[in-house]
């Protein structure tokens, strides 16, 4: 199987069965076989073509009469894919991405499709640079159509953050996501660790949002790296390490990590507490704790047990007032992590934001009881939507006044707001990382 049929396998899966992308393509690379290369291309093909979408159907509708969506949905997907290439991969020669969609057409459906896909993708060859938007679109409407978001989303972004600032999130939501990983400080420093990675020949620089960060600039798939196997690191995104940060545990502490899953933050929190301790790894779901329990013991943490259990009742299952730090790492949109997965910003609707923010207060309400006199309680989620964020916590700090806003030292993040019980909203746009928000909050002693 070629890696252009293994992508179009993967998006129709995700068009006829509202399939995870990222699941269904790490099950159909496994299954393929592909060479790295191939594999990269399949890669790229999936994901490009699905955050691309909405452009890709604007100007597939010039030559379909009956319109792009009335088409099979693997009809559908292959000439999405396919102009895809011809319009964002420079490296693949048009005619050949052509001749690959003609050929898959002719394995899977019939002399009649082939002919018809080989007459779309000729005609928006012959188009080129020639497609483009009309000049006189409103705003909102030209950025999503420009940068394949929602119009929805865009129009709620302009509200939230100006029309410059939405535009600048939804291109930066187009770009290949960094590679980051974040140093096991018990094992070697940041230093020693860019010195032996350099030393395999991969192109790696200190992150400059986060200190125990390396952002890793060419070298493949990492988890395949013997380092990471001896647990000198984790990959990690760089906003996401600001979150132990925020916490400020030490050694000796208690902590809770209400929704720990899949261990990143808790393996970071074990760290810094130089694994002396008691941390409570919680997870709604109990095929989760050997995720974490797989990180802990990749990294020689011990200080980390393992929970199963709804957040909202962990107030019944331990005594009020008996952790140092509690960490609420909430479900949430998911929109700060769009370069990751593009097909979020096809999967959620306004409502869907309406809900879970309705779910984060509950969460912070239950949850804020297990904080000590003088302990702090940080709650972070990995979206930009500011329902979920800053009118999460004021309306909190409102109905809990033993907790106060707190500031946090991190060098980057000098002059971005915290004031007001705001916390710091760092936007996908900034540093090329995840979008994030992180608020600390202490309880009065």
């Amino acid at each position: 199987m070629t890696a252009r049929e293994v992508a179009l396998n993967v998006l129709t899966g995700v068009e006829e069965n509202n399939a995870y992308s990222n699941l269904l393509l790490n099950r159909s690379l496994q299954q393929a076989e592909l060479s790295p290369a191939d594999a990269g291309l399949a890669t790229e093909l999936v994901y490009g073509t699905i955050a691309r979408q909405a452009t890709l159907d604007y100007f597939l509708n010039f030559f379909i009469k009956s319109g792009v969506k009335r088409l099979n949905p693997w009809v559908r997907s292959l000439v999405r894919m396919s102009l895809y290439q011809i319009r964002y991969l420079d490296r693949i020669p048009a005619h050949a991405a052509v001749n690959e969609a003609v050929e898959i057409a002719k394995k899977r459906g019939h002399s009649g499709i082939s002919s018809m896909i080989n007459g779309v993708l000729r005609s928006a060859l012959r188009e080129g640079e020639t497609l483009s938007f009309p000049d006189d679109l409103p705003t909102a409407e030209r950025i999503a159509l420009q940068h394949s978001h929602p119009q929805w989303l865009v129009e709620r972004w302009i509200v939230q953050y100006g029309e410059e600032t939405a535009e600048a999130i939804c291109a930066s939501n187009n770009e290949a996501p960094k590679t980051s990983i974040r140093v096991n400080t018990l094992r070697m420093n940041r230093d020693e660790l860019l010195r032996e990675l350099e030393a395999e020949g991969r192109s790696v620089r200190a992150s400059e949002l986060a200190e125990p960060g390396v952002i890793v600039e060419s070298g493949g798939n990492m988890a395949n790296d013997h380092l990471y196997r001896d647990g000198r690191f984790s990959i990690q995104d760089e906003s996401s390490m600001l979150v132990a940060e925020a916490l400020a545990p030490e050694p000796g502490m208690s902590v809770l990590d209400c929704c720990a899953a899949p261990g990143g933050k808790t393996a970071h929190i074990a760290e810094k507490m130089g694994n002396r301790g008691r941390i409570v790894a919680n997870d709604l779901h109990e095929h989760k704790q050997g995720l974490i329990a797989e990180q802990a013991e990749r990294l020689g943490l011990t200080c980390i047990e393992t929970s199963v259990g709804d957040a909202m009742s962990l107030k019944d299952r331990f005594e009020a007032a008996s952790f140092d730090r509690v960490l609420l790492d909430a479900p949430c949109s998911g929109f700060g992590v769009i370069r990751r997965k593009p097909d979020l910003r096809w999967a959620k609707t306004p409502e869907d934001t309406a809900s879970i923010a309705k779910l984060q207060r509950q969460m912070l309400a239950a949850v804020a009881g297990l904080v000590k006199p003088g302990g702090i309680l940080v709650y972070s989620t990995c979206t930009i939507e500011r329902e979920e964020n800053q009118r999460a916590v004021a309306e909190f700090l409102r109905d809990h006044a033993e907790f106060v806003a707190e500031p946090f030292e991190a060098a980057a993040l000098n002059g971005m707001p915290q004031a007001g019980g705001a916390g710091v909203q760092i936007l996908p746009n900034q540093f090329g990382s995840d979008g994030f928000y992180i608020a600390r909050l202490r309880r009065r002693g």
